[in-house]
């Protein structure tokens, strides 16, 4: 311990501050939370920069994508371990961090700082700092999820652990439950909980089983909720998990599990003999209840885009263009978001055939990106990215128009305007040039006269 005298030496002169040790540095922080928020504030905008940058990274593929890494890979980032060198074993500090994630995220409502905040107790958990990890209540919960987006899937034993959890919240202690949603709206906890969703409503198929008599299915439904009630759950202070709503149980995922049948019916039909085949057409209209629900209602909304997400991975482009049209108006434009965007330009890479075709790109262009391209700036820089990686899959009659239309205004960023000239640049590259048309020889050449062979 430095005596507090010499503290203030090293605090009034810069140039000894900056040289002295983290330890000592450690100690001026603890006692003067704006000195520590000015270090760190840099680092936490950092943090949101890379994150942006790889969810419109020009590298597009259904291989690779933002969800690849996995979680003790993301620990390694330079922010976390930063932060973590910087807090040591000082629960001040990871306090004052965790208050610092809470404001930026009630802020800005941006989700990353969900991600870091996870991140963030998972790297002193790698480090067997139980000073910190023993006082944090959500330590076992965020370790146990950790296991789950590992393996992106939440299994039976780990689902029993998280319920355990949850419901040993006891009274007086509620306040636990806005960290714990912090934690379940990270990004990756979300993915996790939606693919684990799906798959358990393909297994509901199977068994024919309804998903209110599957604890497993409920328990993610909690999660979800719990999750993308977070924002609203610091803000209001109110301490206890959103009510389920009951129809999204009994209407929206048993219709969830009947696109599943049809794809099934329509699969089965197709490999039966031609004789025994009906003329049955793949079904085109969406039931007016599926795209409510996707305006209504957050978590049908989440489940209903991860769904899509599904299909479009299985290059199931039928059921792709039957759901695409519920797309173009979403709960809080949750369609319009960069995770979503940044997934599905990577998993559309798997029907780049498709973009050959009038109707598909109609439909995926005119009829979803382009309705929010000018109010959002983000969608006007997916649909870019997304052209210079597919453009010379795309007919050239719809490119000119789509070329057109994607044409930046005087209020279009710098993103947008860099991507609009790399796409341009593209295009005239596989132009052919003029002299090159001119003097290409004329293919209506005279036949060369060959004497016909004489009969022996």
């Amino acid at each position: 311990q430095v005596p507090e005298k010499k503290l203030k030496l090293v605090m009034a002169d810069k140039d000894l501050y900056k040289a002295c040790a983290v330890e000592v540095k450690r100690q001026i922080w603890q006692d003067n939370q704006a000195l520590f928020g000015d270090e760190v504030s840099p680092l936490l905008k950092q943090y949101i920069l890379e994150k942006e940058n790889i969810l419109f990274s020009n590298e597009i593929s259904f291989l690779q994508n933002f969800f690849s890494p996995s979680p003790k890979t993301r620990r390694q980032g330079e922010v976390v371990q930063k932060l973590t060198q910087m807090i040591g074993k000082n629960v001040k500090l990871y306090d004052m961090v965790l208050q610092f994630l809470r404001t930026l995220f009630l802020r800005t409502r941006n989700v990353h700082y969900c991600t870091l905040r996870a991140e963030l107790l998972m790297s002193l958990h790698d480090l067997e700092i139980s000073e910190i990890c023993t006082v944090d209540p959500c330590h076992k919960f965020t370790w146990c999820l950790d296991a789950c987006i590992r393996e992106k899937f939440v299994d039976n034993k780990r689902a029993r652990e998280l319920q355990g959890f949850l419901d040993g919240v006891k009274k007086g202690q509620e306040q636990v439950l806005g960290d714990l949603s912090m934690i379940l709206c990270d990004p990756f906890a979300i993915n996790t909980l939606a693919l684990s969703t799906i798959r358990h409503l393909q297994d509901l198929v199977g068994q024919d089983t309804l998903p209110r008599e599957s604890p497993d299915l409920l328990l993610l439904l909690r999660m979800l909720s719990l999750g993308q009630g977070a924002w609203d759950m610091i803000d209001s202070q109110v301490f206890k998990e959103p009510k389920m709503e009951a129809e999204l149980i009994t209407r929206f995922l048993p219709l969830l599990m009947s696109f599943v049948v049809d794809d099934h019916t329509f699969t089965v039909d197709q490999k039966l003999p031609s004789e025994e085949k009906g003329p049955i057409p793949y079904p085109s209209t969406i039931p007016e209840a599926f795209t409510k629900f996707l305006q209504e209602n957050r978590i049908a909304c989440e489940i209903g885009l991860y769904y899509i997400l599904h299909i479009t991975k299985q290059r199931n482009k039928n059921a792709f263009l039957r759901l695409l049209p519920a797309l173009a108006e979403t709960f809080s434009d949750l369609a319009f978001s960069d995770i979503f965007l940044h997934l599905l330009t990577g998993n559309l890479t798997l029907l780049g055939d498709e973009f050959a075709l009038e109707e598909f790109c109609t439909s995926l262009f005119d009829g979803f990106f382009l309705t929010a391209c000018s109010r959002k700036e983000n969608v006007h820089r997916h649909v870019l990215r997304l052209l210079l990686h597919l453009h010379h899959k795309v007919a050239p009659a719809k490119l000119e128009s789509l070329q057109k239309a994607l044409e930046p205004s005087k209020q279009s960023g710098e993103a947008v305007k860099e991507l609009y000239n790399q796409l341009t640049e593209k295009l005239e590259l596989r132009k052919p040039s003029p002299a090159e048309v001119t003097e290409s020889p004329s293919m209506e050449l005279p036949l060369p006269t060959v004497p016909t062979p004489a009969p022996r």
